[in-house]
């Protein structure tokens, strides 16, 4: 699938939400509408917000989760530290934390620190429900090297980063409209490209090269999709789904050890990822995530279920 195919989508996404909008603008009279004021939100749990922040405000949104595979699992932590440097560009990092518990073999030696991103995103538009105008953005993710991938001696479990820099590249889009009961429900749609740097690679990494190698692995482009869906039941209680199609270009790996050639290739793959999860909020400025993302066993891609934790703060 390639990104004029996603942007098909994407486009296509956008005029069915409008034409949802317009159809529940005509039903105002047939039936009482919840207002904009009375749906406190905290997001799903995956698909990122198209909305910028107001200038001078801050969110802090942090996720607690545990990556669940059938050979270990892997208690993470991320969090977005966004902040509003006008009404239409946010920018701020997204820190991540993690150890891992290995079935068989060693984990971790500790708290390891993961590659670092930097979010920055411009609103091209503003949301106005009542015309069917979503929000878009344009965002752009930096993402740095600063977790340990290589070099891990017997400590394979401490490869938390990819040794690359990554640039993901975005189209983000939100919108609301009202059901025939009259009660908010909220869209996004998400789609993304990424593209890395070649990593310098020594020893055992996380590519799954061994003691005595010498050589660079470059990472796969990839693509994803991401449609959330948000329903508003009460003020302060919301039903999330995401569901997200993703595609992963070959991870190559290049080098030599002890004086053999080694030339690694992963292939491609594809995953479906669904996250349902449940939303309260104490105020419209603070609320937590309950949630639970799982992948779907796909082509080179095992399966997986992550449990998570959100708590959502708009300062």
């Amino acid at each position: 699938m390639t990104l004029q195919r996603l942007f098909k989508i994407f486009l296509f996404g956008l005029m069915i939400l409008a034409s949802k909008g317009a159809l529940a603008q005509s039903a105002e009279e047939a039936s009482a509408r919840q207002s904009l004021d009375d749906a406190w939100w905290t997001g799903p749990m995956l698909a990122n917000s198209a909305a910028p922040l107001p200038h001078g405000h801050v969110l802090i949104e942090s996720y607690g989760l545990d990556v669940i595979t059938r050979h270990q699992d892997r208690p993470e932590s991320l969090t977005y530290m966004l902040y509003g440097v006008t009404d239409r560009f946010t920018i701020g990092p997204i820190p991540v934390f993690g150890v891992s518990r290995a079935q068989s073999g060693p984990g971790s030696s500790g708290v390891q620190l993961g590659d670092t991103g930097i979010l920055a995103k411009y609103a091209l538009t503003r949301s106005d429900p009542m015309r069917g105008v979503p929000d878009i953005s344009l965002a752009v993710q930096e993402n740095l090297p600063t977790g340990k991938y290589n070099r891990l001696g017997e400590r394979p479990g401490n490869g938390f980063g990819n040794g690359a820099y990554g640039t993901v590249v975005s189209l983000y889009s939100q919108m609301y409209f009202w059901l025939p009961n009259g009660r908010l429900f909220r869209t996004r749609l998400d789609l993304s490209e990424g593209f890395s740097s070649r990593a310098p690679v020594r020893d055992v990494s996380v590519y799954g090269t061994g003691a005595g190698f010498l050589g660079h692995a470059q990472p796969g482009n990839s693509l994803s999709a991401d449609a959330s869906f948000e329903y508003s039941l009460t003020r302060s209680w919301v039903l999330a789904l995401d569901v997200i199609y993703s595609h992963d270009g070959p991870t190559r790996v290049n080098g030599s050890q002890v004086g053999h050639a080694v030339l690694l290739d992963s292939g491609t793959s594809d995953g479906l990822r669904l996250a349902p999860a449940i939303e309260f909020s104490w105020t419209p400025d603070l609320g937590v995530l309950l949630g639970t993302r799982v992948i779907l066993a796909g082509h080179n891609t095992p399966a997986s279920v992550t449990p998570a934790i959100a708590i959502n703060a708009f300062l």
